[in-house]
């Protein structure tokens, strides 16, 4: 992609103005053309700017986020990410924004230690610039400059087996999905056609902490199966579908029959956590055949080593198609990898999840 990608810094509270700016200019790829202290200022702004990419509070004087949004959206589309706070109502309208067109959510920056710091900017530079690649269309039924940050891969959290893999002493199939970019939209429309017997389901969506936990509150609103955050030594059962918290990593584990989560913490693996290779290892680990992964739209490579761990080790495995990805990024590359079995529109997925768990492909 030529050129740097020109964004518009849309917030109430200078410090973040500043702060954000400070971030995303330190981004060799990025360059911020304006700063707006609400959105009647970023509206006049945009008369004369062209920006590529919009970061956008929820709460402002004048005009709230949402209502600037709407009319953006109606008006002159453009890739929003909405930059949040982690307050409850914050959280709520945050989700409501993604659900009115905006690409990704990012937390506020806040001033904590130098590794705090670093991974906000991984994880901000990262959301701005998987924004400049969506495709702004409604979905069918960072490094820093002098210091570019460490990739780890799942190795940090679950090492490779040795000696060979987890004996399978059950039929139980069980499902592992993972999204980033225009995925919390794609989710829901997936998770509204799963039944209520459904495999047990669990779910890396890249998200920010305290967010998670009102995106999965709004899904078991929508949904027949059950959505809850998942919680230390959950089990993983059917008809209910686990989202992992936002800022830990979660692995599918086992006991006899019994498949349950761990929540735990950790480094960055494929610059996230949660981190969809890390959840798609131990399913390859602890559910083999009986595993059923899911790739969905995201920016970058995430999941991509993960899940051909998991057909190597006999899983099933989709990946959403181009035509319906908001990025095509994590799956082609788990497509490139040789990793996906089949590649379905996103209105499809939770029929072929279906017929896998059935026992057809």
């Amino acid at each position: 992609m030529p050129g740097l990608i020109k964004v518009m810094i849309v917030d109430d509270s200078a410090v973040v103005r500043e702060t954000m700016r400070q971030i995303l200019d330190g981004d060799p790829g990025i360059e911020v053309i304006a700063t707006a202290a609400d959105p009647i200022i970023a509206a006049k702004k945009l008369e004369t700017l062209d920006p590529d990419v919009l970061t956008l509070d929820v709460e402002m004087p004048r005009m709230d986020g949402i209502t600037f949004l709407r009319k953006l959206m109606a008006q002159r589309p453009i890739p929003v990410v909405i930059c949040s706070s982690q307050a409850g109502a914050g959280s709520m309208n945050a989700l409501r924004a993604l659900e009115y067109g905006a690409v990704d959510i990012i937390e506020k920056p806040k001033m904590g230690t130098k590794h705090f710091l670093e991974e906000s900017k991984v994880r901000i530079c990262d959301a701005v610039k998987a924004a400049r690649l969506a495709r702004l269309k409604k979905l069918p039924t960072g490094s820093d400059r002098n210091e570019p940050q460490p990739k780890y891969d799942a190795g940090v959290v679950l090492d490779l087996p040795k000696g060979g893999r987890h004996t399978i002493e059950t039929t139980e199939k069980v499902v592992v999905i993972g999204a980033s970019t225009g995925g919390t939209e794609a989710l829901r429309l997936l998770l509204e056609g799963l039944p209520l017997d459904a495999p047990g389901t669990v779910v890396v969506q890249h998200m920010p902490e305290h967010f998670t936990a009102s995106f999965a509150k709004r899904l078991n609103e929508l949904c027949r199966v059950t959505v809850k955050e998942a919680e230390q030594n959950d089990s993983v059962i059917r008809g209910q579908v686990l989202i992992a918290p936002g800022n830990k990593h979660v692995l599918l584990k086992r006991s006899g029959a019994r498949y349950y989560v761990d929540v735990k913490d950790g480094p960055l693996v494929s610059r996230h956590r949660p981190s969809v290779d890390v959840l798609f290892r131990s399913a390859a680990r602890y559910a083999g055949a009986n595993a059923v992964g899911v790739i969905m739209t995201g920016m970058g490579d995430d999941g991509a080593r993960g899940m051909l761990e998991m057909k190597e080790a006999g899983a099933y495995n989709i990946g959403q198609d181009e035509e319906t990805c908001v990025v095509y990024g994590m799956p082609h590359e788990a497509f490139k990898r040789g990793a996906v079995d089949k590649q379905l529109p996103l209105g499809a997925i939770a029929a072929g999840i279906l017929r896998v768990a059935g026992g057809k492909s």
